[in-house]
């Protein structure tokens, strides 16, 4: 498999980040990543509470190579990212994602609060999208890849149940390319969010529709819509040539080949809510015991549809990462 090589100015401000990240001895960047940001090549976040939390072993450790693999495929570097006994990984080798998969929910979920307590005491610790990041700015990584981010829960506006990733996005820029919302979220509630944070939340594809995770269409318009990987590229270098600090949401809808059929997932999420409820589940672990049920309930058609879409995700954010280090040998871009 080739990785096409660009050789692209890298900002004072990214090489200053990575030095340090690189002379820290809490950080461990893998050879192919450093690599990668020395020289200006595309390079694209992955986080790994997906791989601990977001589905069952083996097929976590499946779909986490089959990710890294379509990555690579489309001309960029993949780079996971984990905390292990205490250090922060920046891309995983295949015995880590071995490791860190068949650990699973023995791993502590680490958003942005967790990272101090997980190094300090050195913990396994699988990033969110708050944690990946905060860790990808921290290693000058600007493009990340997940399946979908967290929002505003049902019921938040009495339970104030919203997801730390949201706020991250408002401080941290970082471009997240995701299949929208978790579907089992108040997606309006979580673009009024996104909104307030001024985060941009753009679609690509030939229609505005925001998607839901395992279907292509949540019912709710996002602001914005781009046909294809360089319009997204083009969003990415104005926001960072602005310097507005700001993350940014790139909504790839599931194809409609791989969705889910919304009314047996409509079904399945009504279900797994009220079980969450009635054993008091909430918080951090909500997401992951929903996803379960879910999963359990439409007899593992959910779990095939998650996979299909963090693939096409994968897809698209190498693209992107490879027009926007296009757009950076470009001066006047």
């Amino acid at each position: 498999m080739h990785i096409s090589r660009l050789t692209v100015p890298v900002t004072t401000a990214a090489k200053a980040r990575l030095l340090s990240s690189v002379a820290s001895s809490k950080f461990k960047i893998s050879h192919s990543v450093k690599a990668a940001l020395k020289s200006g090549q595309p390079v694209v976040a992955l986080e790994s509470t997906i791989i601990s939390h977001g589905m069952p072993y083996p097929q976590n450790v499946e779909t986490a190579m089959a990710v890294e693999d379509i990555i690579v495929k489309n001309g960029a570097v993949p780079a996971t990212i984990a905390i292990l006994q205490g250090k922060v990984h920046i891309g995983l080798e295949k015995d880590e994602l071995e490791q860190l998969g068949s650990f699973g929910k023995n791993a502590r979920k680490t958003s942005r609060r967790d990272i101090p307590f997980v190094l300090a005491n050195s913990l396994t610790g699988a990033t969110t999208v708050a944690g990946t990041m905060v860790l990808a700015h921290a290693a000058g990584i600007s493009v990340f890849v997940t399946g979908g981010i967290g929002g505003a829960h049902r019921g938040a506006e009495k339970t104030m149940d919203i997801s730390a990733d949201l706020m991250e996005l408002g401080k941290t820029p970082v471009a997240v390319v995701c299949a929208g919302a978790k579907s089992i979220l108040d997606i309006p509630k979580t673009l009024e969010v996104l909104e307030t944070q001024g985060v941009p939340v753009t679609t690509i594809g030939e229609s505005a529709a925001f998607p839901a995770f395992y279907t292509p269409d949540s019912g709710v318009m996002s602001p914005c819509q781009v046909p294809d990987a360089l319009a997204a590229a083009k969003m990415i270098h104005a926001n960072q040539e602005m310097q507005l600090q700001n993350g940014m949401v790139f909504a790839v809808p599931i194809p409609v080949k791989h969705a889910a059929d919304s009314r047996n997932i409509a079904k399945a999420i009504g279900s797994a809510l009220k079980e969450a409820s009635d054993f008091g589940v909430h918080g951090k672990e909500a997401t992951p015991f929903l996803l379960k049920r879910i999963t359990e309930i439409t007899k593992g058609d959910s779990l095939k549809a998650n996979i299909a879409l963090v693939k096409n995700n994968a897809a698209m954010g190498a693209q992107i990462a490879v027009e926007l280090a296009k757009l950076k040998m470009t001066p006047e871009a």
